[in-house]
């Protein structure tokens, strides 16, 4: 049997036992998943590989390799291929100590139809993430640099990616426009890496962070004696990007006066240092950035509005993640991939039920937010909590109170695993069932929820 699957993830079934195997595939087909049914674990083993878009459905009592064999040699195929053990109840502590050695999940005998294939569908929802998250960094970047720099399968990104395709090798000079952390400077520096100009500078500068007073000669540069101050000769911004690419980003906050002078660059490429008479051409394209909308400012008279004809040439939008919240899961796990890679350390799999928390916020800060976000993950923050700023004085909780907070929240995720469950919550947390059942009365947890199995 064929494991392609152009659809998504397949599902490698394992059982020794013909009539539980055919069952379980009869009831994931008619929900519309595909599956490869195998008797043994060596045949399963067979059909794996790093790159393959494959779950798998195992028992875990079989002769020969059983499940928890199966799950390490899978492992040692690829460590984020999901795993879902099949356990009696007698093999409960055993599965349990399997989902700490990597198991995606288990599944209690006999296996609830709804929970099983809810369980499975978010397996091949994160296989497929993982894979997709690897074909970005590798080949499909390689065949679009632009997939490389600027993540996401939304239609909004698409068609970003598909128009600075169009302009990374144009003289046009481009605005982008867009809310704070949307990636306006990625954006700029793909336009300049995968264009004509990529062996020339690109040259950032923030409006915003520049003194009133010193950004004609940041821009411009200056000749000694030109001010109280200028013992030497400045080459500014624009006269070193000359060749290159010239990124203003938060345009908006630049100064009237130095807005005059900007429009001539934009008109003649030619500037003129400060305390000189003589014209210098200059060679670049200009990517402006810019998060308010220039045309409103220029009717209120706080920005020049003959700048704002000449800019607006060419305006791209970039989408906030709120309108692309199915980029959301694909764009934390290649940030927490990101942040793993600089920590040195292993990236732990983003929770399915994380994922769809994540894509359901409305992220202010946008991309910029979301790459925080990642990086507290990798940490072991907990995303459900708000990262607040330390409190000092009487705001300050005690000790006591962070330990108390966290056995709760720890409680509280583990029902929550284990679907309410009190004996494998038990098991799983190294209490009893009694020490559970008084901390879940002291925290007010699992009422009307919690199952005593």
């Amino acid at each position: 049997m064929s494991m392609a699957d152009g659809m998504g993830a397949r599902i490698v079934l394992v059982d020794d036992d013909g009539e539980v195997r055919d069952a379980y595939r009869l009831t994931l087909e008619l929900d519309g998943l595909a599956v490869t049914a195998v008797g043994s674990a060596r045949e399963a083993l067979d059909l794996l590989t790093a790159d393959l878009p494959a779950v798998v459905l195992s028992d875990v009592r079989m002769p020969g390799l059983d499940g928890f064999g199966l799950l390490e040699a899978v492992r040692a195929i690829d460590t984020e291929i999901p795993v879902v053990l099949v356990t009696g109840h007698a093999d409960v502590p055993m599965a349990i100590k399997a989902v700490r050695a990597g198991a995606w999940d288990f599944i209690e005998k006999p296996a609830d139809p709804v929970r099983l294939v809810e369980t499975l569908r978010r397996a091949v929802a994160h296989r497929a993430l993982i894979l997709e998250n690897r074909t970005l960094r590798t080949g499909a970047a390689d065949r679009d640099p632009f997939a490389g720099r600027l993540v996401g399968r939304s239609a909004a990104v698409e068609r970003l990616r598909r128009t600075l395709r169009t302009l990374a090798d144009a003289e046009t000079d481009v605005l982008l426009f867009g809310e704070t952390g949307t990636g306006k400077e990625v954006a700029a520096r793909a336009l300049h890496d995968f264009g004509r100009r990529a062996k020339g500078r690109f040259v950032a500068v923030n409006c915003g962070a520049i003194p009133e007073t010193m950004i004609e000669s940041e821009l411009f540069g200056h000749e000694p004696g030109a001010f109280t101050g200028a013992r030497e000769r400045r080459i500014g911004k624009i006269e070193h990007a000359s060749g290159g690419t010239l990124f203003l980003d938060e345009i908006e906050s630049m100064p009237l006066p130095a807005q005059v002078r900007l429009l001539r660059v934009l008109q003649e490429r030619t500037i003129e240092r400060l305390g000189s008479n003589r014209e210098i051409p200059v060679d670049l394209r200009v990517v402006a950035a810019t998060k308010a909308d220039l045309a409103a400012l220029a009717g209120r008279g706080a920005f020049r509005e003959d700048l704002v004809y000449r800019l607006n040439v060419v305006t791209l939008r970039l989408p906030p993640l709120r309108e692309r919240r199915e980029d959301v899961p694909l764009l934390f796990a290649h940030f927490l991939d990101l942040a793993a890679q600089r920590q040195g350390r292993a990236a732990p799999p983003p929770d399915p039920a994380l994922s769809e928390r994540l894509r359901q916020q409305d992220w202010p800060g946008n991309v910029r937010e979301l790459r925080n976000a990642a990086e507290r993950y990798l940490l072991g923050l907990d995303e459900d909590e708000p990262q607040q700023p330390v409190r000092g004085g009487a705001g300050l909780q005690s000790l006591e109170e962070q330990i108390e907070a966290a056995e709760r929240r720890i409680i509280e995720e583990t029902l929550a695993q284990f679907s309410g469950r009190i004996g494998v919550t038990a098991e799983a947390l190294g209490i009893t069932r009694k020490t559970l059942y008084l901390k879940m009365k002291k925290y007010d947890l699992g009422r009307g929820t919690a199952i005593d199995a």
